[in-house]
């Protein structure tokens, strides 16, 4: 299933801006980054579970917050885009 995670860290200190490096890199490990604090992630049920015990470790619940909104299996039929796209399609293979 595509599910779209976005989060907001708050980087007023150096403990968040840390928080904002572990939360991003974390992502990145499961999906691709389609905007700043915008991931696409094509996960099993399992996947969602470790990557969403991951992220409630890393944030501090009274100043951060994450956010997973599921797409689906036939999520191509959802998601529209505008403009320039620079990432990778989360669902195919990688030629290098």
């Amino acid at each position: 299933m595509m599910v779209l995670i976005t989060y907001d860290v708050n980087t007023q200190s150096a403990a968040g801006q840390k928080r904002l490096r572990k939360v991003a890199k974390s992502c990145v490990n499961y999906g691709v980054r389609v905007q700043n604090s915008v991931f696409e992630c094509v996960l099993d049920g399992a996947q969602f579970q470790k990557l969403k015990g991951i992220l409630g470790e890393l944030i501090d619940p009274e100043l951060d917050s994450v956010r997973f909104y599921f797409m689906g299996n036939h999520y191509q039929k959802k998601v529209e885009h505008l403009g320039k796209s620079e990432h990778i399609k989360v669902n195919e293979p990688l030629l290098f």
